[in-house]
């Protein structure tokens, strides 16, 4: 199996727009990074400095290029109306041939705790499934991030692995940390 051809480039949850990546979406992305980012850099390793516009339109051309041959399909979470970015997703870890992929997701601190990450989580898990294909789809985080572990276990994902001392701490290198792995499976 391969990426389709004439994947959407667009889709709706009931309360927001998920939108694969563009350049012109450098701004908004400096933005709600920036304001997430003490929240942001404790989980992921890109966060680590805020990003520059120049970055940040780079990183997305990249993006909407991957999302364009089917191999990494990251979504941008805006607000219904499309006009402020909530956050990033999109199923990554893309394997084809079985079909599997990871769901990703980061929420802007000032939107988190709504349920956004939820709501965009289980549109992408039907999709992924039901629409895709996928016979496969995880969930990873850091074990110490409760917040991130609650979303799998609220959509019946079931938690496959602790990986012990399986990455570093995104914020501190010299620190490992657990990583948890749910999945689905059809």
């Amino acid at each position: 199996m391969t990426a389709p051809a004439d994947l959407p480039t667009e889709f709706r949850t009931p309360r927001l727009l998920l939108r694969s990546p563009r350049p012109e979406d450098a701004a908004a992305q400096v933005r709600a990074i920036a304001e997430s980012h003490a929240e942001l850099r404790r989980w992921m390793v890109w966060a680590q400095e805020v990003q520059t516009p120049q970055q940040a339109t780079e990183n997305l051309t990249r993006a909407q290029a991957a999302y364009a041959k089917g191999e990494n399909l990251r979504l941008l979470v805006w607000s219904a109306d499309g006009r402020e970015l909530i956050g990033s997703s999109g199923f990554h870890a893309l394997d084809w041939r079985v079909p599997k992929a990871e769901i990703g997701y980061w929420i802007a601190t000032p939107h988190t705790g709504q349920g956004y990450a939820q709501e965009v989580a289980a549109f992408l898990t039907d999709y992924g499934l039901n629409t895709l294909g996928f016979r496969r789809l995880e969930i990873r985080c850091d074990a110490r991030n409760e917040r991130s572990a609650r979303i799998p276990r609220a959509l019946g994902y079931v938690q496959d692995a602790l990986l012990r001392n399986d990455d570093v701490a995104a914020d501190d290198p010299g620190q490992l940390r657990d990583t948890l792995v749910f999945s689905r499976v059809q």
